[in-house]
Parts: structure tokens; sequence; C-alpha cells
């Protein structure tokens, strides 16, 4: 005859099973986040692949986009694929001359790196700007000055360059619809922020309509051309993917995205 263990209550395999099933199906009893609050369905464990960037084609665009916790306008020397913190990087703002020597006033239009604002060289191609700092970002159209001394005060960044769309709406730019090249904008796009790339040599005009009919609300120009485009993307293995093999000593400043 068995016995039952001392100390132990008899159940029945009916009841292992009740009891398995009661901890499989409330899951937040067993689990907690690190700093002692349980956690429901609902929420997500942190890990190190949440940081990452992620890559598709629509059409002919190719879609970037980062998940990040922190934006900075890098200026001087570009990040390198092997610091673990960057998970993109690309040419920013247009640069004036080609100069092997970095200069702040090189950069074209005035800029903030770290929560410092910089003087640049003037360009009425910089009909907007983009800034980020205290966790947000904001495209400008035109008068846009201002909040560049806001992002400096924040210890954010920001740059001027072409603007292309804003509010969901195409806005005048001073390069011709019929110029062909391979385009890249940093973009709004179902209220996060990606990078999008034109899938090889398209015009400006064609650019800007893929653009809005994937539904980008807010674009701005990034810096393009052979050397120029030279870029860089982390995927969730950790992995480095160039984007673009030419590299050129020229180029001054990058927008960068941290995990």
């Amino acid at each position: 005859m068995n016995k039952k263990p001392k100390g132990l209550p008899y159940l029945s395999v009916a009841g292992i099973t009740a009891v398995l099933y009661i901890l499989s199906s409330c899951d937040c009893f067993i689990r907690s986040n690190s700093d002692g609050r349980l956690l429901s369905d609902s929420d997500s464990i942190p890990t190190d692949t949440a940081h990452y960037t992620s890559c598709e084609t629509k059409g002919n665009l190719v879609i970037y986009t980062p998940y990040y916790t922190d934006i900075d306008l890098v200026c001087g020397t570009m990040p390198r694929r092997t610091d673990k913190n960057v998970i993109f990087c690309a040419e920013a703002a247009f640069t004036g001359e080609l100069l092997k020597v970095f200069k702040h006033s090189n950069i074209l239009g005035d800029h903030v790196c770290k929560g410092i604002r910089y003087k640049g060289t003037g360009c009425k191609r910089n009909t907007g700007a983009f800034v980020y700092y205290n966790g947000n970002w904001k495209f400008l159209y035109r008068d846009y000055s201002r909040y560049f001394d806001v992002a400096a005060q924040n210890g954010g960044m920001g740059f001027g360059q072409e603007l292309m769309i804003h509010n969901g709406q195409r806005v005048r730019t001073i390069r011709k619809d019929s110029n062909k090249n391979e385009f890249r904008a940093l973009c709004e796009k179902d209220g996060k922020l990606c990078i999008i790339d034109s899938k090889g040599v398209s015009c400006f005009g064609e650019f800007i309509q893929a653009l809005l009919n994937v539904g980008v609300r807010e674009a701005i120009y990034l810096d393009m051309g052979p050397g120029w485009n030279y870029s860089w993307w982390r995927d969730q293995n950790g992995h480095t993917h160039e984007i673009h093999k030419r590299r050129i000593p020229y180029t001054t400043n990058w927008i960068t995205f941290y995990k």
C-alpha cells in the first residue's frame, strides 16, 4: 500500500492538473519586474534586443526604423561600427568645402550637438530643421532658429536641411522634381521616426510622392551622393550592415540613434 508522505497534502491527478492550469493562466503572479512590480501579460520584459534597427522594402523605398533610446548629431568623426550603443547613423546636414580638417563652420546651417549650438554656413536649401530633446522630436518649417536654442538648453540636438513634407503635405523645395539621384529622408511615419531611402536612382518629385503614398507625415532631406551616402545600421542580432560601401574623408556630421 502506498502511504501518503508526512507533512504534504494529498493531491489527486485531477487536483495537480487544476493547480498547473491556474499557475499557467496567472502568469502575472510568477513574473516580476526588476523593481519588484508584478507584470501582467501586457507588459514586456526589456532586453538588449529591444533596441535595434529594422529594415523593410515597400515598392521603390527601403525603410529603416530604429528602436532607440536617444538621438544625437555627431560631428567631426563618424561613429564606429564597433560602438555597440549605436544602432543607426547617416550623414545629416550638407557640408560646404572638401576639407580634411573638421570645422563646425563647414556644416551648412546652424546645428546643435550634445546640447551645444554651433554656427554653420548659410544655405538656401535649408528650408526646415529637425530637433530632438527630452525624448521628443520636431520637424520645423522656415522659422526654426529659436528651436535650436531650446534644444541646446535641454541637452538635445538639431540640424537644418531641405524640408520635403510637413504635416502630411508636400512643401515647396528648391531642388527640381526632375533631379535624379539616390535619395534619403528622415521621416515621421505611423508616429515613429524612420529613415527612408529610394531603392536605386529616382526622380526627386517621384521620391517625395512615394513617401506620401506610404503615409509619411514629415520628411526632411539627409545628405546623399557618392561617399556622402555611406551609412550603417545594426540589426536585432547585433550585426551591422553598411548602406553604400564607398567612404570619403570629407563628411562632417551624422544623425545617430543610440540603443
